[in-house]
Formats: structure tokens, C-alpha cells, sequence
């Protein structure tokens, strides 16, 4: 094995010039001019020498590799190795060890085939290629480079090779001081000190957006990493207008206000108009974003106003379409026609929908919504579009849906998501979201995990957050209500805890040791990836026990005993029904919400008895205005709705108390639903009440709830998310018995 080595030889001068020895004989016999001579060795020199050597970290091979024999004319040559055969190490030598040897009167010559020799940076740049031909391409090349000798020399090559041998290398440089220096070869013999600021810095794109030893190559979105890069001392080729781009998604101190078009007919508030202004900006640099306002801060009506506008500047001379969910075609046609009745509007909606394809290219707005955007692909891919909307945009989270490829394909100038809830379980969704807009933002599928995903959810990676942070930070705009709505009266959330009694508790206690043993022994055969459906089946059947054991598909579970209340009346056998005839008895107004549409038909069932008047909205209720029109009206108390066909699009301010009878694992989903008593309009203190049975599984729903959470607020707050799937560990809290009353 070739390695590099330094060997230690005393010079005599006009005597004889001889290899170290560590312990040499006193007396040297050598020859000069035909005459043999004697020298007396300085052995205290020689010792010195020795001592000054290993004091800096060189030891003989013979020490560092006790079983090596050197081959070759000088074998018998003592050589001496640093403490670790690399770059590093003889960078640190020749950058500080020489100097301080040379000082002490020891020269150090370096041969010309030395595989570590040093070459001094005389400047550094970096070079932007964009297509010559097409100046409107949303791609360009980034090079990064040194001038060493006169000349310029990429570094691309050797960073990538740097990379592949050294995975830790980022973690690594996290350790060291900005401006300490580190080793980078350029080819078999040259060394490159690089500063730390530096090597982090230009890692960065390569290691996202560069192949194996290409130049990276780069979205114009991305053009916010050139700003960073711009940090640094160097020269600049090319890339001015891509540098100005990236400066402007930076700094939004610059965006110009626009305010609405006349003829718009509302008064948009504050935060309302920051967010036309924005949309403005988007629009005018070609850019796709996210509104993520929080529920019920009108992200509809900002829209509705950039429609109207960009109809009255001209721009829109080809029509928009909007995406929604079926349950929201009844609120966009209302505000459409309130706000902005200039637009002219298509709602493409029911089965007599297909006559109204011809009229496609003749209306300003067209309506429809995700199920009826995968029927209809076949007309409305052949159109062209001038803004694309997907509103709750969460329903093309999975990139691998029919929806979400459709929405991709669909041809439009500009696009933009409406979402209170852009990321809702993991990091995937977010690149999903991003896939639709801008294709090219965050990389592909598995650069994005292996550079952002893994190291954010799995490593807690605080660096890698922050990038990810910044990256989509421009194309995403999110204000809560505690931010902007200083007016809305206060929001109490309170957890209402219940204990299992009888017949349900006996119920509980023997599914959850059924499933706990039989989980056991798939998790040792199967492992826990595997065991993830079975896993969620099992906390299914739990939770729908600890709502009411009818729900669950058992023969124990069948005919439900009845019991008996203080007062003698009979209920059926669930402890969380005694708290929703207190609410109503005091006078409140309440909103339901269960995600199971069978246990709402079971509360019917109950409230009927008790001659409590109610309104129920389900999947299956076709008359949606009529419910909601009662319950604002006043004329009922009691609004039973299911999470998923009435947890989004809804206005139900007359509510001030909301109930989440069955809680779900994702707490941005309930937080929506809550929304929809809590936002603008609303003028009486809201209540949001969980209901949770001590001790059971819903209790610990609760510590993933806030894993979730966590995930996306602290993406965008810079704290550190823990997102994983369901451990052994969690099962053993998950499953664990109810304690003994």
C-alpha cells in the first residue's frame, strides 16, 4: 500500500548526510572524496530531534504498523507517519507543524510526488449558467470554484468525492469554528484548505441538488440559495437577474400594495390586504405559493379578491379554476356572488354538469371539486388555465393519489394552495404540496428525504429544519388568529375526563389483553413496520369501546346493557353521553363532532329520547343549507356533524361550545373543526371540549396529538418535530390496562 511519509535524515555538513535512527551508535562511518571517515554523532541533537517529532504527532511506521515492512531500494529507511493517514493530518502538518519545526532548525523538503501538497486559495467564485436560448427556463447550473496558480478550477468534482467518502462530513463541520480550516483533495497530489463557513455553505446545493460529480442543478425558485452563497468572498459569473430574484423571496419589505379592483364589494381587513399584496407578488414573478392562514381568517375572500383584480388589470384573459371539496361548492358560489359578482362563474358540479363543458373557456371562474377533477380529466386537461386553486389543498397530500396527478397536469399559468394545514403528519406531505406548485423546489421523492426528511424527523436535525425553513418560507404565508384577530372574544380548551364503568370498562379491558397478546407475537414474526395496519385496527376497535361499545363489530357488543342515572333515567352504557344534556340545560349551543357517522346516529338516538332538538350533517345529507341555516337561526341547540364531511367551509358562529366526542390523531383536523365556531364573526367566548376516557388509549392519543403538532408548527418556529410511526415502545404505553378502581 502506497502511503505518504516523512522520513528524518541528520545532515553533517561536510561530513556525511544519514537516515535517523532512534537509537543510534555513537560514531558514523561514511566517505567523502575517496577517504573514509568517522563522525561523532551529536546523540543529545539526535534526541532532541526525536522528541521534537513525536511531540508533534509523528511516531515510525514501525510503531503506527507494528506488522508492515517497507519494499524498495530503501527499506531499511525509518519513515514516520501521523497519528491518521489523510488529508487532514498532513495539512496540519505542513500548516503548522513545518513552521514550527523550521523554527527549531529542522527544514522540511517536499518531494514532487508527495500525494498532500498544499495549493493556496488566490480567490474563489461561483458561476451561474442559464440557457442562452430560452431566458425565460426555470432551470440554470450553479459552479462552484477556486483560482489557485492564475487559474480557475472547479470544485464540484472534488466536494462530490469528498461527499461519498466522508457521509458525516456535514456533522462533522457542525463541530469545528467558522473559521477553522479544512482538508479538500483536488486530485492525487493537491490539497485544499478550505475554510468551515465555506465548505458548509457550498455543501449545501450540492449535497440537494447536484448527481454524482455533477454541477448542481437548480429551480430559478431556488434562487434564494444564491443569496446565501452571496455571503461569502469571491467573484460572480453570471446569474444577476436569478441574484435579484433570490433577494426579493427574501425580503418582503419591497412588495407593493394592491389594493382591490373597483367593483369588489368588501372591505378587506389589514392581514387580508398583506395577503392580496402577496398573492400580487407571486403572480407578477411567475411563482406558485401557499396561503396557510389559519381557519377562518378568509383565506376565500383574499382569493376571490386576486380573481377579481387580476380580471380588471386584463391579465386574466383566460379562465381560472378552483378545486375544492364537495362541501365548500355551497360557500365559494355564495362569497363569489356576494364579493365579486363581476366574475362570472361555472360551477361544474352534479350529474347535469357535462353540458356546461362548452362553456369552459367563456366564464372567468370555474368551480369543481376533487372527486368530479379525476372524472372530468379528459375536458379539463384540454384547457388552459390563467390561476389554478386547490382549496384545502391537504387532499392531494399523497403524491401517489389520482387527484394529485391530475391536479399536475392540469395547465395554468399561475397556481396556488389554500390550506390552514399544509403539513398535517409528515414531512412527505409537504413535498407533496410543493410537487403540485412548483415541481423542483424541494428535489425529487428521495433527495428530499435523504437530505430534509430523515434528517429532520428521524435524526432531529436542527440544522437541516432550518434550511427547509427557509426554503419554502417565501412561497408560503401563514397568520394565526392570536396574530391578527385581537378582537375575537377568548377560546378555552378544556378536556373533559371520564371514567369507564361496567359492561364498556369489562369491554375495554378484554379486547385490549385479546389484541395486546396477539400483537405481541405478530411484532415478533413480522417486526413493527409491518404490523402497522393490525396496529391501527386494534386502536380503532379501543377507541370506538371507549365511545360506545355498540360500535364496535363484536357479538359482546351487540345489546349493550342499559344503566341507570342518579335521577332514574336510563342510558345506554357510555360514559361519555352524561355531559352533552348539561351544556343544552344551561343554555350554550353546541357543535358535535365525531368522526364515526354511527356514533352520531347513536347521540340521535339519545337526544331524541330526551326531547333535545338537533341538526345533523353527515357525508350522506345532500341538503347542507338547511341544517346550517337552523342552527344559525336558533332554531335548534344541537349541531351533530361528522369530522370529515363538516370539519372544513362551514360558518357556525351562533355555536359557543364545540364537543370532539371521539378524539383523532391528528390534532389539525379537530383544531379545524373548532374553526368553525371560532373565527371572524364570532362575538361570544368559545368552549372546545375533548372528551377522554381516563386511563385508556385515548388518553395517550394525546402524546402523539402533540408529536403531530409539534411537527409542523416547529418546522416553521425552529423547534426540533419527533415524527416516527407507532414503536414497540409506544405500545407498551398504548396498551396498557386500566387501573383497578
Amino acid at each position: 500500500e502506497r502511503m505518504a511519509v516523512a522520513s528524518l535524515w541528520f545532515d553533517y555538513p561536510g561530513l556525511a548526510r544519514t537516515p535517523g535512527i532512534e537509537s543510534p551508535p555513537p560514531l558514523l562511518r561514511s566517505e567523502r572524496g575517496g577517504v573514509a571517515l568517522t563522525v561523532m554523532r551529536d546523540l543529545d541533537a539526535e534526541a532532541a530531534a526525536w522528541s521534537l517529532l513525536h511531540a508533534q504527532g509523528l511516531d515510525s511506521y514501525r510503531k503506527r504498523l507494528p506488522k508492515a515492512e517497507r519494499v524498495g531500494n530503501d527499506a531499511t529507511l525509518d519513515c514516520l507517519l501521523p497519528a491518521l493517514q489523510d488529508p487532514g493530518s498532513w495539512m496540519l502538518f505542513l500548516e503548522h507543524t513545518r513552521p514550527a519545526l523550521e523554527k527549531a532548525g529542522i527544514a522540511v523538503e517536499i518531494d514532487d510526488d508527495f500525494p498532500f501538497q498544499l495549493k493556496e486559495a488566490e480567490d474563489w467564485f461561483v458561476e451561474v449558467f442559464e440557457d442562452e436560448f430560452n431566458t425565460n427556463s426555470d432551470w440554470f447550473d450553479l459552479d462552484l470554484g477556486v483560482v489557485v496558480d492564475g487559474k480557475r478550477v472547479s470544485l464540484v468534482e472534488p466536494l462530490a468525492r469528498l461527499i461519498a467518502n466522508r457521509p458525516q462530513l456535514m456533522e462533522e463541520l457542525r463541530q469545528l469554528g467558522d473559521d477553522e480550516r479544512v482538508p479538500l483533495p483536488l486530485d492525487e497530489r493537491h490539497v485544499l484548505p478550505v475554510a468551515v463557513k465555506r465548505m458548509r455553505a457550498w455543501l449545501g446545493p450540492l449535497l440537494e441538488f447536484a448527481g454524482d460529480s455533477e454541477r448542481p442543478r437548480l429551480s430559478r425558485l431556488n434562487a434564494g440559495t444564491l443569496v446565501e452563497l452571496e455571503a461569502l468572498p469571491g467573484q460572480w459569473f453570471g446569474g444577476a437577474r436569478l441574484r435579484e430574484l433570490g433577494h426579493k423571496l427574501r425580503d418582503f419589505s419591497g412588495i407593493e400594495e394592491a389594493p382591490p379592483a373597483p367593483g369588489f364589494k368588501a372591505t378587506l381587513r389589514h392581514y387580508q390586504q398583506a395577503g392580496l399584496n402577496w398573492l400580487q407578488f407571486l403572480r407578477s414573478y411567475g411563482i406558485a405559493g401557499i396561503l396557510a392562514d389559519d381557519m377562518g381568517l378568509g383565506k376565500t375572500i383574499q382569493t376571490l379578491a386576486h380573481l377579481h383584480l387580476e380580471k380588471a388589470s386584463g391579465r386574466a384573459d383566460l379562465p381560472s379554476m378552483i378545486v375544492m371539496p364537495t362541501s365548500l361548492i355551497t360557500n365559494w358560489c355564495n362569497e363569489a356572488e356576494q364579493f365579486a359578482p363581476e366574475l362570472k362563474v361555472l360551477t361544474l358540479h352534479g350529474p347535469g354538469r357535462a353540458v356546461h363543458f362548452s362553456d369552459i373557456s367563456k366564464v372567468d371562474v370555474i368551480f369543481t371539486t376533487y372527486p368530479l377533477l379525476v372524472r372530468d380529466q379528459e375536458v379539463l386537461l384540454q384547457q388552459e388555465y390563467h390561476l389554478l386553486v386547490l382549496d384545502e389543498a391537504q387532499f392531494i397530500k399523497n403524491p401517489k393519489a389520482h387527484s394529485h396527478r391530475v391536479a399536475r397536469q392540469l395547465k395554468a399559468r399561475h397556481r396556488l394552495s389554500l390550506t390552514g394545514t399544509p403539513l398535517e403528519n409528515h414531512l412527505g406531505e409537504l413535498w407533496a404540496q410543493y410537487n403540485f406548485l412548483m415541481p423542483g423546489l424541494l428535489g425529487d421523492v428521495r433527495r428530499f428525504a435523504s437530505v430534509f426528511r430523515t434528517p429532520i424527523e428521524k435524526q432531529n436535525d436542527a440544522e437541516r429544519r432550518q434550511q427547509l425553513a427557509e426554503r419554502v418560507r417565501p412561497f408560503l404565508l401563514r397568520r394565526t388568529k392570536e396574530q391578527v384577530l385581537t378582537e375575537l372574544p377568548p377560546k378555552t380548551e378544556v378536556i373533559r375526563w371520564v371514567e369507564l364503568t361496567g359492561e364498556q370498562r369489562d369491554m375495554y379491558e378484554s379486547l385490549r389483553l385479546a389484541f395486546d397478546k396477539k400483537l405481541r407475537q405478530v411484532l415478533a414474526t413480522k417486526g413493527v413496520a409491518q404490523s402497522q395496519i393490525m396496529i391501527l385496527d386494534a386502536l380503532l376497535k379501543l377507541r370506538q369501546v371507549c365511545c360506545d361499545p355498540r360500535l364496535v363489530k363484536l357479538p359482546t357488543a351487540a345489546a349493550p346493557k342499559k344503566r341507570t342515572d342518579e335521577s332514574g333515567n336510563e342510558s345506554p352504557d357510555s360514559a361519555k353521553m352524561g355531559m352533552l344534556p348539561e351544556l343544552i340545560d344551561e343554555g350554550r349551543r353546541v357543535l358535535l363532532f365525531s368522526q364515526f357517522t354511527s356514533m352520531l346516529s347513536l347521540i340521535e338516538e339519545a337526544v331524541a329520547q330526551t326531547g333535545i332538538e338537533y341538526v345533523k350533517l353527515t357525508g350522506q345529507t345532500k341538503d347542507r343549507e338547511t341544517p346550517i341555516s337552523r342552527f344559525q337561526n336558533g332554531e335548534v341547540p344541537l349541531f351533530l356533524i361528522s369530522l370529515k364531511a363538516g370539519g372544513t367551509g362551514l360558518n357556525l358562529t351562533a355555536a359557543d361550545s364545540v364537543i370532539h366526542f371521539d378524539p383523532w390523531w391528528n390534532p389539525a383536523v379537530e383544531e379545524q373543526a373548532s374553526a368553525r365556531a371560532y373565527r371572524i364573526g364570532q362575538d361570544k367566548p368559545v368552549f372546545a371540549y375533548k372528551l377522554l376516557t381516563k386511563g385508556t388509549v385515548e388518553e395517550k392519543i394525546l402524546a402523539l396529538q402533540d408529536r403531530k403538532r409539534n411537527l409542523a408548527d416547529n418546522l416553521l418556529a425552529g423547534a426540533a418535530p419527533n415524527q416516527h410511526l407507532i414503536t414497540a415502545e409506544d405500545l407498551d404505553v398504548l396498551f396498557q390496562p386500566l387501573d383497578p378502581t
